[in-house]
């Protein structure tokens, strides 16, 4: 139920699109984003703060020094909370939240929406594929512009995808009836901007390879994840 358009009448109600986003936290998972009306706190928004006392949550948790592992744990999860709301969105209602005024929520790693508002989804091609990735992947682009410890930016890029595709399948699994425009979406997604060549779907159940490593594997007792680079 994609829905087509330019210009200003392409805003959305804000009850429209809270009810959308309580619709699709119905998914459960990361696809919970709450919304607060008003405008947005500005403690709470993803400050680089909030972030790297995330990262070094997964450290101590986990036991190990390495900083950059940490960071890029915990931006799989922040990247995973921001695909999953608006791919659903987009696809069950039409609509694409926007997400410049989502903020942590609490003290854990769930997220808000502040004064929601959004736009009409574009019909399915390239302009829906450019609109889903700005409210997503371009505030994930943001956090990295401060992150607390160097990461190599393919292997961001790489977890940005491996995120929208883990969102895409788990979405596929609550609504198989949303298999071809949800596959065309993602693979669309794949092809935009910094996630071109990050990897490949492998399977109608987008099972997915990524062409870089998130380090899990070097947590103590950690494994490779199942969209490994390193899986032979």
């Amino acid at each position: 139920m994609v829905a087509g358009g330019q210009g200003a009448a392409d805003d959305v109600p804000r009850d429209e699109i809270e009810a959308a986003l309580r619709d699709v936290a119905r998914l459960g998972g990361f696809f919970a984003l709450d919304t607060v009306r008003g405008p947005a706190s500005g403690e709470g928004r993803l400050a680089p703060e909030r972030f790297a006392a995330l990262a070094a949550t997964v450290n101590e948790r986990h036991g190990t020094a390495e900083a950059r592992i940490g960071v890029s744990v915990a931006h799989l999860g922040l990247a995973a909370r921001l695909w999953s709301p608006v791919l659903a969105c987009a696809l069950l209602h039409g609509v694409v939240p926007a997400m410049t005024t989502v903020e942590w929520a609490g003290d854990g790693s769930a997220l808000r929406l502040a004064g929601p508002r959004g736009r009409r989804a574009p019909l399915p091609g390239p302009s829906l594929a450019d609109a889903v990735a700005a409210q997503a992947d371009a505030i994930l682009q943001r956090v990295e512009s401060h992150l607390p410890a160097k990461v190599a930016p393919r292997l961001l890029a790489g977890n940005s995808a491996s995120a929208l595709v883990g969102s895409a399948a788990q979405l596929l699994r609550s609504r198989p009836g949303l298999r071809g425009p949800l596959t065309a979406l993602t693979r669309g997604l794949l092809e935009t901007g910094r996630l071109r060549g990050t990897g490949r779907i492998t399977g109608p159940r987008l099972t997915f390879r990524r062409r870089s490593c998130c380090l899990y594997y070097r947590l103590p007792g950690g494994s490779t994840c199942g969209d490994c680079c390193l899986i032979r």
